[in-house]
């Protein structure tokens, strides 16, 4: 039954590995090139810098001989001028480069993210999710390019700048390393505690997201129960944490702000001072020791650069462990499968001892055994929690089944792409979400390619062709967000026309009445009774008066099949379905008496 399945790339994604630094790195490795010429323009900048002090030694020696500048002033502007370009140059592909690298990552999780498996987003807030996209990611952008190429450039340079130093005196270079070296050994303490500052404070940006999808997603609610006050505290709260995490990397920042500044000007006090004795006694050469202070004043941009890119490197371990979480979670692979339109009659739907648990908690779903005829309609009725959307949500393949088998024109489902599943059984769920669009983008959400014909004929069968006349802009009529223009009626026959529109061969109906008045209710009845003449239709229905023409009722109760027949055998058979009518007044009066003879 499978097809082989369209890909997205995912390369910007990598698994999940036991090495953080490795896992970086392979986020790098498509942009391993432009990377490489960034860190080569880099360390040739670095190079002209290097050059510099050497040419005002020269300068130095030729002003004290008397000599002509020209030649050496011209090569300084020149070294200037393509150290400029170089950096500039270097600037605009890092960028670039950087830019490339974000959109990678977030393409890789944006694909993850929406294929997720629906018990992954079962236990997960949105927001916090979504800040692995916006947030995490650049993080991880900024320490795979600026880190890297920063750490490599600052210890290139510094062993250059060593080198030159050495070259110049020796004594002078020893006591510049010994500062050096305790400084490193400062930093060193310090920087590996960043990583989980970052953490902590990615964490505390992730909780303000799902704080804010909290409240901004129920937004009535919110407002009807006069909870402004509860959900501004839990968002200002993780607001805080975000604050209090924020305060410790900046301690540590100015520590090894206030460390690497204090290295290069003890380094230069002290050089001055043995470097005046040197030259006193003719040991070293003022043009000399002018030419070793500028590589010393010039240490802070190496120095800069090993701690910007270890800074950023902890950072970004930090991050990459929360986007590392989702190539963790599972996801639907098997959604992007190429299918065709269903072609031949609607099929029946044999659910046969079907087993299921949530995890954790006692099974949901029993030995529920029944057949959904070809073109009939049948109910799944019970008291809450005996299970009816569950099953839907196994029809729907959002979860597997644990036993048994759901046959759907003699293939068990569970062997079947979800695509396949999917686009053969259409799902009108129960709160029946819109999608911020026009009424038009909501209609043909999964049928873009529908004809006008067929749009004007779901709109008439839904009876919303006369709401669409009244419409200012008609089916170019935005409905706002999650749909709020539209009342709960028309929110709901809008997404049973979009199911229609489909052409299933199964359509699955969870609740659509629930927000309907005993007028539209009438309607969609026979809308529902004309779609069950085209395909196979399974209802779920609180309200009986919904299902009391179904040519099969299924009565669930505590996850096991109670009983099954049409209404009037469940009316003369079963106590607990005359309990549900009596109750929504289905009863008449002599029915009423037979029940209570019985009791």
């Amino acid at each position: 039954m499978s097809t082989a399945s369209e890909t997205i790339e995912t390369d910007e994604l990598p698994g999940r590995s036991n090495r953080p630094l490795r896992t970086m790195l392979g986020h790098a490795k498509p942009h391993l090139w432009p990377l490489t010429l960034v860190l080569l323009l880099t360390l040739m900048g670095s190079a002209a810098e290097l050059v510099q002090p050497l040419m005002v030694e020269t300068v130095i020696a030729k002003l004290t001989l008397g000599e002509s500048l020209r030649n050496e002033i011209l090569l300084l502007i020149g070294i200037f001028m393509v150290a400029v370009l170089l950096n500039g140059w270097q600037t605009w592909i890092g960028q670039r480069t950087a830019e490339r690298m974000v959109l990678g990552i977030r393409r890789g999780l944006i694909w993850r993210l929406i294929r997720l498996r629906v018990a992954e987003l079962d236990q997960r807030e949105p927001g916090n999710l979504t800040t692995r996209v916006t947030s995490d990611s650049t993080v991880v952008q900024h320490a795979t390019t600026t880190g890297w190429i920063d750490l490599i450039n600052g210890v290139l340079h510094l062993a250059a700048s060593m080198v030159m130093m050495c070259l110049m005196s020796p004594a002078l270079l020893g006591i510049t390393a010994t500062v050096l070296i305790i400084v490193g050994i400062v930093l060193g303490f310090v920087i590996p505690r960043l990583r989980q500052v970052v953490l902590a404070t990615q964490e505390s940006v992730g909780a303000i997201g799902a704080a804010l999808d909290r409240s901004l997603g129920a937004a009535r609610t919110v407002k009807a129960n006069g909870a402004e006050a509860t959900e501004t505290e839990r968002a200002i709260s993780a607001a805080r944490s975000a604050y209090r995490a924020g305060l410790t990397g900046a301690r540590y920042q100015v520590v090894i702000t206030t460390v690497s500044g204090m290295a290069v000007q003890t380094s230069f006090l002290v050089v001055i001072g043995l470097g005046g004795i040197l030259v006193a006694t003719g040991e070293l050469g003022v043009a000399t020791l002018i030419a070793f202070l500028l590589y010393l004043f010039n240490l802070g941009t190496p120095i800069l650069s090993l701690v910007t890119g270890f800074v950023a490197l902890q950072q970004g371990l930090g991050a990459l462990q929360r986007i590392e979480e989702v190539s963790e979670m599972t996801v639907e692979d098997d959604v992007d499968t190429k299918v065709r339109t269903p072609a031949g009659p609607p099929p029946p739907v044999v659910v046969d001892e079907v087993t299921f648990a949530y995890p954790g908690r006692p099974a949901a779903l029993t030995d529920v055994s029944f057949t959904a005829e070809a073109r009939k309609l049948t109910a799944i009725v019970g008291p809450s929690g005996a299970g009816k959307t569950t099953l839907f949500s196994l029809l729907q393949r959002f979860y597997d089944h644990q036993g048994g088998r759901i046959l759907l024109a003699g293939d068990d489902i569970s062997r079947c792409d979800r695509a396949e599943v999917r686009r053969r059984i259409a799902y009108v769920e129960q709160d029946t979400p819109m999608l911020a669009g026009t009424f038009r983008e909501n209609l043909v959400y999964t049928a873009p390619g529908s004809d006008p014909g067929a749009i004007a004929e779901v709109l008439t069968l839904t009876g919303l062709d006369q709401l669409v006349q009244q419409l200012p802009d008609g089916l170019d009529t935005p409905v706002g967000v999650r749909g709020v223009t539209l009342s709960g009626g028309e929110r709901q026959r809008l997404a049973i026309a979009r199911a229609l529109l489909r052409r299933p061969q199964v359509l699955l109906l969870d609740e659509v009445t629930a927000h309907l008045d005993s007028r539209s209710e009438h309607s969609l009845r026979r809308t529902i009774e004309a779609a069950s003449r085209e395909c196979t239709v399974l209802l779920i229905a609180h309200r009986l008066s919904t299902v009391t023409s179904a040519h099969r009722l299924v009565l669930l109760d505590q996850g096991r099949v109670r009983s099954i027949g049409a209404h009037a055998e469940l009316l003369a058979t079963d106590p607990m379905y005359r309990e549900l009518a009596a109750t929504q007044l289905l009863l008449s009066e002599s029915e009423k008496e037979s029940k209570t003879g019985c009791l």
